[in-house]
């Protein structure tokens, strides 16, 4: 696994997945996300954290969890395989994580959340054909 890292921000290639993916941290929230080759390219170690999250959110975010001073901790698992992505990340963070009728929805709703929809309608579909 090759990993680029700087203050509020990790990468990755998973090698033997032949993928790369990302994370960010930043004042209770934690986000992780599918990049390109692209973006990998363009993150260097130590990059500054406002730059190299400008970069990692053009991916498609997969994760994100949040626990600021607002809400009680929550997690959103948009995408089940995101620890093919990043699987340097912590297993089991605190919070309820919503449940994947919540997700779909928020997902059809947020544009932010446009380049999930596909694979989420995938996913709605085989567990509509299960029950």
């Amino acid at each position: 696994m090759k990993i680029k890292e700087g203050t509020g921000w990790k990468a990755g290639y998973n090698e033997e997945k032949n993928v790369y993916g990302a994370e960010t941290v930043f004042r209770g929230s934690w986000d992780l996300y599918e990049i390109s080759a692209e973006v990998f390219s363009q993150l260097y170690d130590n990059m500054d954290g406002g730059a190299a999250e400008e970069l990692i959110r053009t991916g498609r975010r997969v994760y994100a969890h949040c626990n600021d001073e607002f809400n009680p901790p929550y997690n959103i698992v948009l995408d089940d395989d995101y620890e093919i992505y990043c699987p340097w990340t912590a297993k089991n963070p605190v919070g309820k994580t919503w449940s994947a009728e919540l997700t779909d929805a928020a997902v059809e709703v947020f544009a932010s959340e446009e380049k999930n929809r596909e694979k989420r309608r995938k996913k709605r579909e085989q567990r509509n054909k299960k029950n």
